[in-house]
Parts: C-alpha cells; sequence; structure tokens
C-alpha cells in the first residue's frame, strides 16, 4: 500500500488536504509571534518534504521515489497531469496571482506624488545589496558561484534588493506614524523597489534563457541575442503599457456599469494570464512580470481594483499561495550534503542583504534632509523582505534558466534573509522610536491614510 503514488485526482487531493492543514496550523504558529507567515508555509513544506526526515531519517510525508528515502506520499506521476506536475501547476498560478496581487496594490497617485526622494531610496536600496551580493559570491567559486558563473552571481544579487514593507508597515500603523512624511517615503520607496527588482529580474531571466537557447526558428533565435534580449523587453513594455490605456478604460467602464460583481475580477483574471503569456511566450520576458504590469495597469481604478484584490486573495491565499510556498520547502530546500562553505556564504549574503538596505537607503534619506535618526528608520524600514525574495529565488532556480539556474541549496540563504529580517525590524524599529521618536508632521502625500503597503495577505500573513 505505502508509498501511495500520486497519479490520480484522490491522490492529489490528500497531498492538497496535507498541505493546507500543515501550511496553516504552522503559518498561524508564526503569525502568532510576529514572523511573516509565509514563512511559516515554507517551513510547513520542509516538514512535510524530504530535507529533514527524508534525508536524515529515511522516510517523509511528501516526496519521489527513488531519491534513498520512502514517501508516504509519492509524486511521482509526471506522466501524468497528478503528482509532480499537478504540484507544479499550482505552485506557477500560485506565484503569478500573488504578483498581480502585489500589481494591484500599487498606488501608482501616491507613487507620483511622493516624488525623487523615494525613487533615489528605492534605486539605492536595489543597487548597494545587489552590488554587494555579487561581490559576496566572486570567491566562491568552489559551489558554484565565481566569476565562472556570473549569471548566477547576478541572480544572488537580484535576490537581495527585495523589499516588503508589509512588516514595517505594521509597527508604524502600531505607533500612529504610517501617514507621517518618512512613512510615506518608506513605503513608497518599497514599492518602486518591487518594480525596479521586477525589471532587473525579467533581464537576468531573459538573458539566462538565450544562452541556454537551442534550436527554434529565427525568431527565438533573434531573442536569443543580447540584442534581442533588450529589445524585446522595451517591446513588451511599450506594448503592454500601450494596450493598457484601453483596457483600464474598459475596466473603470465595467466598475461604472456593474459595480462590485463577480465579472470584474474574471476579467482582471483574463488580462493577468492573457499578459502572462504574451510576456512568456512571444516577448521572451518573466511570466511574473506580465502578471505584476496587468495588477498595475488595473489598479488605476482603486474602487474596482480594491474589489479586485480582495476576490483574489480570497483564492491565492487560500488555495494556490500555500501550495506555492510549501513546494519551495518540498522542493527546492535540501540540508543533505550542505557544505560549510554554503553555511558561510549564507551568512555573508545575509548580512550584506541587511546592511546594503540600511545603509543604502538611509545614506539617500540623509541626503535628502531626513536626520541621522530617521535616516536610520529608513534604512531599518527598507531592510524586511518577505515574499518577493522568494519569488524572484525560484525564478533563478528554475531549470528552463539551464546551467544559469541557481542550485537549490541557495533557497537556504533566502529564507534566513527573511527570518532574520522579520525579527530585527520590528525590533530595531521600535527601539528606535521607543528612545527618540522622529520629529514628523504629517505628509500632504499621505492623507489617505498611508495606503499601498505592498503585498500582503488579506488574512495578515506577510
Amino acid at each position: 500500500m505505502f508509498p501511495i503514488v500520486v497519479d490520480n485526482p484522490i491522490g492529489f487531493v490528500a497531498v492538497l488536504a496535507l498541505i493546507f492543514a500543515f501550511t496553516k496550523f504552522i503559518g498561524l504558529a508564526f503569525r502568532h509571534y510576529g514572523l511573516p507567515e509565509v514563512l511559516g508555509f515554507i517551513i510547513a513544506g520542509i516538514l512535510l518534504g524530504p530535507a529533514v526526515f527524508g534525508d536524515f531519517c529515511g522516510g517523509c510525508i511528501i516526496g519521489y521515489s527513488g531519491q534513498g528515502y520512502t514517501a508516504l506520499f509519492s509524486l511521482d506521476g509526471e506522466g501524468t497531469v497528478f503528482g509532480r506536475s499537478a504540484i507544479e501547476l499550482f505552485s506557477k498560478i500560485g506565484v503569478l496571482l500573488l504578483m498581480f496581487s502585489t500589481g494591484l496594490e500599487t498606488d501608482i497617485e501616491k507613487l507620483k506624488k511622493t516624488g525623487l526622494t523615494a525613487t533615489l531610496v528605492a534605486c539605492a536600496g536595489v543597487a548597494l545589496p545587489m552590488g554587494l551580493g555579487i561581490l559576496v559570491c566572486l570567491p566562491f567559486g568552489s559551489i558554484g558561484l565565481g566569476p565562472q558563473h556570473i549569471v548566477r552571481c547576478v541572480f544572488v544579487g537580484a535576490v537581495l534588493t527585495a523589499t516588503s514593507v508589509a512588516i514595517t508597515v505594521s509597527v508604524f500603523k502600531e505607533m500612529g506614524v504610517i501617514s507621517s512624511k518618512l512613512g510615506t517615503t518608506i513605503v513608497s520607496a518599497a514599492i518602486i523597489d518591487d518594480v525596479i527588482g521586477i525589471v532587473v529580474l525579467s533581464v537576468l531571466t531573459a538573458i539566462a534563457k538565450g544562452g541556454n537557447a537551442e534550436g527554434g526558428n529565427a525568431f527565438d533565435a533573434f531573442k536569443a541575442t543580447p540584442y534581442g534580449t533588450i529589445i524585446m523587453i522595451v517591446a513588451f513594455f511599450v506594448f503592454a503599457i500601450g494596450m493598457g490605456f484601453p483596457i483600464s478604460k474598459l475596466y473603470r467602464f465595467m466598475q461604472k456599469r456593474w459595480p462590485d460583481t463577480h465579472r470584474i475580477p474574471v476579467f482582471s483574471l483574463i488580462i493577468c494570464f492573457s499578459y502572462v503569456w504574451l510576456a512568456e511566450e512571444v516577448f521572451g520576458v518573466a511570466d511574473i512580470t506580465g502578471a505584476f504590469l496587468a495588477g498595475v495597469i488595473l489598479s488605476t481604478d482603486h474602487r474596482a481594483s480594491e474589489y479586485t484584490d480582495q476576490a483574489v486573495d480570497a483564492s491565492t491565499y487560500t488555495l494556490f499561495a500555500p501550495v506555492f510556498f510549501a513546494n519551495i520547502g518540498i522542493t527546492n530546500i535540501t540540508f543533505k550534503g550542505m557544505s560549510g562553505l554554503i553555511v558561510l556564504f549564507t551568512f555573508l549574503a545575509v548580512l550584506v542583504g541587511l546592511l546594503g538596505k540600511v545603509i543604502g537607503c538611509g545614506t539617500v534619506a540623509k541626503l535628502s534632509h531626513y536626520t541621522l535618526r530617521e535616516s536610520a528608520v529608513c534604512g531599518v524600514g527598507m531592510m524586511a523582505r518577505g515574499e518577493v525574495a522568494l519569488i524572484v529565488t525560484a525564478t533563478a532556480m528554475s531549470p528552463d534558466l539551464g546551467t544559469n539556474a541557481l542550485p537549490p541549496e541557495f533557497m537556504l540563504m533566502t529564507v534566513m534573509l527573511i527570518l532574520i529580517s522579520s525579527i530585527l525590524t520590528p525590533i530595531l524599529l521600535k527601539v528606535m522610536y521607543k528612545r527618540n521618536p522622529p520629529e514628523e508632521r504629517p505628509s500632504d502625500n499621505a492623507a489617505d491614510g498611508g495606503g499601498g503597503e505592498g503585498p500582503a495577505p488579506s488574512d495578515g500573513g506577510d
């Protein structure tokens, strides 16, 4: 009877039940102690998968056969629509909906009003961690990095750029300073940070795929060249934004004609998945970029995008996102054979990832006439990481990238980065405000109460 090979609908349903039970229970425990719920989802995947019990105890709950351990549920249905294929499908839909939701929560008007300071803070928050991340990678050629694998090094740098401001927002709200000038700057900078990070990821993904392109037609060969990659990325953004104007008008018309009805989120998902297909298959851009940009275009109608986001969140964080995050623990995290060099690299990468945000964002804030303590708050406020870092890492590990893909053991870096930054950020912010609260007046740019918090689950996750 055991192992149970998941090659039919009932077996897959049983696996989903296990994933939902473990992720929700452990996720709620993490949230209770002020940690990101999505981090609990990943830990649930580690406990379900082979990373600990399979590799070190010889048996696990969900895994794969022929790997040196026994799995209660074996995801061997690669030739069917179930098993490994079904888990990957749910994970892919989960990551696309997460990025779509991130785009929907983007407040374009707030970004316009915050002006130059938030943009410069975001640019520094991307450039310095990415540069430091690349430098840290260079001496580690023996673990698959170094100058000979420069694309992988740049991917590591891209992982370190992502900011999740949800933790900072919760602390600022608790202290009643979310609508201050500093609070508005940090929230807006985090949104711009994500936009820049997604663009960087799109360029890297296209270059990495191009370097591994084999065969295909003349158009595929053109996209595989460096100049072709850049041209196609620019062409996608021009096309997507150009089409965005009539799509946005139709979206507004539908909201006015049929306010808050199910056809609004259905139309939104049609746009989302259409942009995903165009980005990946036609223009050779990362699929998550298409999902994010679709969300940004629809975010121009605040009322409709808010309703859509609530509807999308309900299915995303109930059904698809838990599978995506748990699958990271099941598939992409392993401790077996992990060398001391991997642990050392993880420590250094996390260190520069945290310091890069604090120094880069804090320095720009100081140059923008904030006080030294306000600048420190800005740097620490941009330090937290969340699901965007996980999405970037999962994308960088895609088999489609061939030899440029990051090996699974580097997921440890992202998990530790999220864990440590999630613990340190609220502690440091509260200490800074308790000892000497920055003198802030409410910002004219934040009269709406400080919306645009970045990606956060409707049930209070990261």
